[in-house]
């Protein structure tokens, strides 16, 4: 009697481990992808209960929300002018073709991050070169920005993601261009104070002069 509770046990037991390795979810946040053998036999996007056959079939989950890729350090960009910028970029971006993703990066989102700000900046370069640094700075930043995300955009769909946004966080000249513009500037001020100063000093002898003409035809 005793033994046949233990069998009975010991077969429940082995089920529900059985069962557990069977089952998988996938919440609205998660794509997954079932494999057989390695090869690659089904994919799973809406959320729910699915199931496997253990040890023969394995599943790996992939993050489907919208991810922010920031530049580390700013990366240089050559304006029409031949002027040297400083541009700090971020960009939005999210799995959408899973199966894609897998085949073409592994899955791997280093690597799609990779691709994706090598794009991003190419894109950059050849917008940057069309411009000056009064467009860059500010006269033309919205249409840049619209213009690089759908270029990057129709380029990284091949990997199965999909680039929801760009941005220029900051665009600034290098140090030595800076210095350059603060020297005009500065010689600049320092004309215009020269021309008010003279500008004053001829007022104040035509004025001293009027002056002492007054005073002469008084005394006279």
């Amino acid at each position: 009697m005793r033994k046949s509770a233990a069998a009975t046990l010991m077969v429940a037991v082995v089920a529900l481990l059985v069962l557990s390795m069977s089952v998988y979810t996938v919440d609205q946040r998660k794509a997954a992808i079932k494999f057989q053998l390695g090869e690659v036999v089904s994919m799973q996007t809406d959320p729910g209960l699915y199931f496997m056959v253990p040890i023969l079939q394995n599943v790996r989950l992939y993050d489907t929300r919208i991810q922010t890729l920031d530049t580390k350090d700013a990366e240089r960009f050559l304006t029409s002018e031949n002027k040297n910028v400083l541009v700090d970029s971020f960009v939005k971006w999210r799995v959408t073709d899973v199966r894609q993703y897998y085949v073409s990066v592994r899955g791997d989102s280093l690597a799609a991050e990779a691709r994706i700000m090598q794009t991003v900046n190419d894109a950059l370069r050849a917008e940057f070169a069309k411009r000056t640094v009064h467009d860059v700075v500010s006269g033309e930043r919205d249409k840049i920005m619209e213009t690089v995300a759908d270029k990057v955009d129709k380029d990284v769909k091949g990997i199965g993601v999909e680039v929801v946004d760009v941005r220029l966080k900051r665009v600034d000249l290098v140090p030595e261009i800076s210095s350059d513009v603060y020297r005009r500037m500065e010689s600049e001020r320092k004309r215009v104070a020269n021309e008010l100063r003279s500008t004053g000093s001829a007022e104040g002898e035509k004025i001293k002069a009027d002056a002492d003409r007054q005073k002469q035809v008084i005394v006279a």
